[in-house]
């Protein structure tokens, strides 16, 4: 598969800057798995307040990363397209090591459970090989 660059991204998800917070797919079968790819610049809004002095990618943003890797997977599934993805809850969020300006964070989702609107997926960051950060993401589609 040819990689999905940012305006084809934009074509799928509703998530716009400076809230969109993944630049490429990388693969995708839709409705099963999603993998994307994150540059993490120093230029991003969050950095100027998180921290100035030692800027770190606030953990809550690398899930929100991985939630927007997997709706990405769910709303290329027919009927789909279109719907606006949220999020139904997080469980076991693990945050391993953080993430810096200058990282390339690799974004995988599966999709374990769907049905009608609602369903369960796992998610994992990577920056070298190395996991920074896993959780199991509820969503649903409104």
């Amino acid at each position: 598969m040819e990689h999905l660059d940012i305006n084809e991204i934009m074509k799928v998800l509703p998530h716009r800057p400076p809230f969109l917070l993944i630049d490429r797919i990388l693969e995708v079968e839709s409705g099963k798995r999603c993998k994307a790819l994150k540059n993490v610049t120093y230029n991003e809004e969050f950095f100027k307040g998180h921290y100035p002095e030692y800027p770190v990618m606030p953990g809550v943003l690398i899930v929100e990363a991985m939630a927007q890797t997997g709706a990405y997977g769910i709303l290329t599934m027919e009927g789909n397209a279109g719907k606006t993805p949220l999020f139904g809850g997080m469980n076991n969020v693990k945050f391993r090591r953080q993430v810096v300006p200058g990282d390339t964070l690799i974004l995988e989702v599966t999709i374990d459970k769907m049905r009608a609107s609602f369903g369960k997926g796992t998610g994992k960051a990577y920056v070298d090989g190395q996991v920074v950060c896993e959780a199991e993401l509820l969503f649903m589609l409104g």
